[in-house]
């Protein structure tokens, strides 16, 4: 269980409005009145049930869990998480109102701050078109821990990367080496490692968990059929989470190991940008 942060009193019970933002190149099949969202549960030591304007839309929904697109009608949504087998009705652990406009892909994350304190942030999926041999790779801080540097080959590529922001890059396709260091300095923090990118795909990684807490973890989604000569539309994402890292983390996000990179980048074309 997690040993600082209470979700229940941490709930935010006040709905908040916020817009998931629409990919529609890559969504042009889909029905115009249709959204597709994933859900990653990123917030370590409790199972939990989702539920969408008080219909159960995800039960028994694990740590380390991104779940497969879900196709559904545009419109507001009251996201609530109560913890699995617990009745709607009570006081939900997190609870976020959203708004999924038509043609929109995004994923919904349910996660710690920067100070452990749970979180709902809903983050927007790329799934335009990348360049032949490209692939696009996004990193989501989603993690209890300090700002990190996604580096490759030494240098780093991504800067000063903190809770809850992103940063994505088109990158070659292929097996890529990297690692994560604690922003500004050389203590890595997760890697090296390798991450296989292919070809005409977008792949988010999550860092995840509690530095604290010992127990920083990766998850990665992948959505397919992003080449520049679609062989068709987007097959939709797959998650895979990664076990938590057995070493001795301590209170920084310190050497991490056996993970799958949290960013592969030799980056020939760079299409960087930080989201809020």
């Amino acid at each position: 269980m997690i040993s600082r942060t209470r979700i229940a009193i941490a709930a935010s019970t006040g709905a908040c409005a916020l817009a998931l933002g629409v990919s529609a190149p890559a969504l042009a099949a889909q029905q115009q009145d249709k959204a597709m969202v994933s859900v990653f549960h990123g917030i370590p030591g409790m199972t939990v049930d989702v539920y969408a304007n008080g219909d159960e839309l995800i039960g028994d929904f694990k740590p380390g869990t991104v779940t497969d697109p879900l196709s559904l009608d545009a419109g507001s949504y009251d996201i609530q998480i109560f913890e699995a087998g617990k009745e709607p009705g009570g006081t939900p652990a997190l609870e976020k109102k959203i708004e999924v406009p038509e043609g929109a892909n995004a994923t919904v994350a349910a996660h710690l701050s920067a100070d452990g304190d749970p979180r709902l942030t809903a983050f927007t999926n790329d799934v335009s078109q990348v360049d032949a041999g490209k692939s696009r790779l996004t990193v989501r801080h989603v993690a209890a821990a300090p700002a990190v540097d996604v580096r490759a080959g030494g240098q780093p590529v991504f800067s000063n990367l903190t809770n809850p922001k992103e940063d994505t890059a088109e990158v070659d396709a292929g097996t890529i080496n990297a690692d994560v260091v604690l922003a500004g300095t050389g203590t890595v923090a997760i890697g090296p490692a390798d991450l296989k990118l292919g070809e005409g795909t977008s792949n988010v990684v999550y860092a995840w968990g509690s530095a604290e807490d010992k127990n920083l973890a990766l998850a990665t989604q992948t959505f397919s059929g992003m080449a520049s000569s679609p062989r068709g539309v987007p097959a939709g994402g797959s998650g895979a989470a990664v076990a938590p890292n057995s070493s001795d983390l301590g209170p920084a996000w310190v050497a991490g190991a056996g993970a799958v990179a949290v960013a592969g980048l030799l980056v020939t074309r760079r299409v960087a940008r930080r989201r809020g």
